[in-house]
């Protein structure tokens, strides 16, 4: 096992997205060919009367930074900041009606942060409400949020359900008070146990924990203890993620400590087996990469029926063609294109002052893109691809099954005539089996490390 994670512990993408951000098109990016993009995704037909959408709404706030956190936030104890950002986000979604129509209607819908349990239960409110009335939700929508487990209360969860909300996620990382304290996400396991019972309470169907190996000062026993405690609530779902040394991109939260205080690749491999082989002996179901879940729950059975999909909202049960983000930093995705909103509240904010999205940077994906971006979701979500239709055909097919070729030694993958089939070995190796598929990064590798290790 050493000698393939140091072979295979290079940067590289997680591959929410094809193109990856890095790689995205920016200078020929136009406002108005997103919105034509989506207009192209959403297909609108005569004899429907609303096509479906996902929403991604990304809600900034937190009261304390998380060392280990990636995700654009805004650290303030001012709750004053809540009522007018919650305007901002309606008059965004009023501007994408305003082109768009009336015929859209939302499938699936997630708060995400930054922390969504900031806001209090009554301004949510207020904002699932005013979301609603602009576009209504089917009957069937999946909605969901991230709580922390500290500050999710029963206010909070009697409200989401009543709002229709039957998933919640929260963040746990770790139960071991040294590596709380670097992270500086100190929780005890009262606390997660009271906010799960809680969900399960208020009619929470899929109750999530994610769940971070690799932290600093994080040990193989460490790791144990926090499997162990969770696996004594049970969660539906879980995510238990490599974490993501970015310091260069992410700035003063990860240089509190150093890639010496950090598990080296062989100790973070010996993290992840051993919480991935605790999770099956407990009976969850390995979902794409990095995920489990219970059989019972619906991102299983969109496993095995083949439905299972891959955004940046992460793995879903629920597949739609276009998802519109709003909020600072938010992206969206029309299937045939990306836009990323701005990241400061002062742009934001002026932007929508000016009536217009507050677009930041997109990709408008070109034919190539397409192909790639289908086969890399089929890699992340059912571990396998081929390429035996016209429609999935690459040019360079010759020069990516050449570098596969030597995964397939290594025994990550297997090659057949138009097909290739991740093996059990090389599920934690996912990443680097759709590297080869990257075309964008083929032709131009970094000159600076963009990605965080694959291992």
């Amino acid at each position: 096992m050493d000698a393939l994670v140091s072979k295979y512990n290079v940067p590289g993408p997680r591959y929410t997205s094809y193109p990856t951000v890095p790689y995205w098109d920016e200078a020929s990016f136009t406002t108005a060919g997103w919105k034509h993009s989506l207009l192209r995704g959403l297909r609108f037909r005569e004899s429907e009367h609303t096509t479906a959408i996902s929403l991604y709404i990304h809600l900034p706030f937190c009261e304390s930074m998380c060392t280990f956190c990636g995700c654009t936030k805004r650290i303030t104890k001012n709750h004053l900041v809540e009522r007018p950002y919650i305007k901002a986000l309606l008059k965004e979604l009023q501007l994408y009606k305003d082109f768009i129509g009336d015929r859209l209607a939302i499938q699936q819908l997630h708060l995400g942060g930054g922390t969504p349990t900031f806001f209090s239960a009554e301004n949510l409110d207020d904002l699932l409400t005013g979301i609603f009335r602009i576009v209504p939700k089917t009957p069937s929508a999946d909605l969901s949020f991230e709580g922390h487990p500290n500050n999710t209360t029963p206010a909070h969860l009697k409200m989401f359900s009543n709002q229709g909300f039957t998933r919640v996620c929260y963040g746990v990382q770790d139960y071991n008070e040294t590596v709380q304290i670097a992270i500086n996400r100190v929780q005890p396991f009262e606390n997660v146990a009271q906010a799960t019972i809680q969900a399960r309470k208020f009619g929470f169907t899929s109750v999530g924990h994610d769940i971070i190996y690799g932290l600093p000062f994080q040990t193989h026993q460490h790791v144990i203890h926090t499997i162990e405690q969770t696996i004594r609530l049970m969660p539906d779902r879980i995510a238990f993620y490599s974490y993501a040394h970015v310091p260069w991109i992410k700035g003063n939260g990860q240089r509190g400590y150093s890639e010496e205080h950090l598990p080296s690749p062989e100790q973070k491999r010996l993290q992840y087996e051993t919480g991935k082989k605790m999770l099956l002996q407990a009976g969850y179901i390995e979902i794409g990469m990095d995920h489990f879940a219970l059989p019972t729950d619906d991102l299983c059975r969109a496993l095995q029926n083949g439905l299972l999909h891959r955004n940046f909202m992460g793995y879903s049960s629920s597949k739609t063609d276009v998802m519109i983000g709003l909020g600072v930093s938010a992206i969206g995705d029309s299937w045939y294109g990306f836009a990323q909103n701005v990241k400061t509240l002062k742009e934001y904010y002026e932007c929508l002052k000016e009536d217009q999205l507050p677009l930041l940077r997109g990709h408008l994906l070109d034919k190539e893109d397409l192909i790639v971006r289908k086969h890399i979701l089929n890699i992340m979500c059912q571990f396998e691809t081929s390429w035996e239709t016209d429609d999935l055909y690459l040019p360079a097919l010759d020069t990516i099954h050449t570098q596969l070729k030597e995964m397939q030694q290594d025994g990550l993958v297997q090659l057949e005539e138009g097909r290739l089939t991740v093996t059990e070995a090389g599920k934690p190796y996912v990443r680097n089996v759709c590297l080869p598929f990257d075309l964008r990064l083929q032709r131009k590798k970094p000159q600076t490390r963009l990605f965080s290790m694959t291992v």
